[in-house]
């Protein structure tokens, strides 16, 4: 990712409409994956500041491992008191096999280039104890390709069909895969289809913080789809994907 980003998502993410809609969707999605679940260590590749990381740790009294390849974001994760921030690449984990009851990597796989994002999953599903929870989220469809996306080096974006395909090749078990950030999609595609040609606008960022009662109006759908998905409701298209999935072996262990 961009390391001029990290600033930006640093300022904003406790408070942004975006960051905390996005936390609150991938709360109720994880919801009925984790009762009768053991989960004591937890690898987050591509934590970026780390917040997530700590957020978890704060909420389920995870042991979490924040990792990422950048150092500018782990700066934010130690000024924050975020524990045990690790620099690795996520293509080579500096762990042993089968080391982590879970593993969250969020936004991260669209980073690599098509193809290349193999690598990493392969990796991720090494360190995955049998038995244990495979949670990826990623950018969705490329007509929603905007500026921020090429500010923040993205180089992939997934239909559901191709990450469902990518993930099942490692040997994980797609228990859900739905679109997420849904409700909104009218208005993302006339922004990044319709508006951003017309002005042509150079790639920047999109994250900034807004006047409240603007941001309380943009969060309100995010909270809106967070219910709809914690009912059982897939959603068919959206600006996100947010997959769950296990790994055959062992039964998780009861707690």
């Amino acid at each position: 990712m961009n390391p001029a980003e990290f600033a930006n998502i640093a300022r904003c993410e406790e408070r942004l409409w975006w960051f905390r809609g996005q936390r609150r969707i991938l709360d109720e999605l994880l919801r009925p994956f984790l009762p009768g679940r053991k989960i004591t260590n937890v690898l987050e590749a591509g934590c970026g500041t780390g917040y997530q990381s700590a957020q978890f740790a704060s909420q389920h009294g995870w042991n979490t491992f924040p990792l990422d390849l950048d150092g500018e974001g782990l700066r934010y994760a130690r000024a924050g008191g975020v524990e045990r921030p690790c620099q690795a690449d996520v293509t080579h984990l500096p762990f042993p096999a089968a080391a982590f009851d879970a593993v969250i990597s969020l936004d991260v796989l669209v980073h690599f280039p098509r193809g290349a994002e193999q690598a990493a999953l392969l990796e991720l599903v090494r360190v995955l104890r049998p038995g244990g929870l495979f949670v990826l989220r990623v950018s969705a469809l490329d007509i929603l390709r905007s500026r921020h996306s090429m500010f923040a080096q993205e180089r992939q974006r997934f239909t559901r069909r191709k990450l469902t395909a990518v993930v099942s090749r490692t040997g994980i078990r797609v228990l859900r895969c739905t679109y997420a950030n849904s409700l909104l999609f009218p208005v993302a595609l006339c922004k990044f289809r319709l508006w951003e040609p017309l002005t042509n606008q150079p790639p920047a960022s999109g994250v900034a913080l807004v006047p409240g009662w603007l941001d309380s109006l943009l969060y309100y759908p995010l909270h809106i789809e967070a219910q709809l998905l914690r009912s059982g409701v897939n959603l068919p298209l959206g600006q996100s994907l947010l997959l769950i999935g296990e790994k055959p072996g062992a039964a998780p262990e009861q707690g």
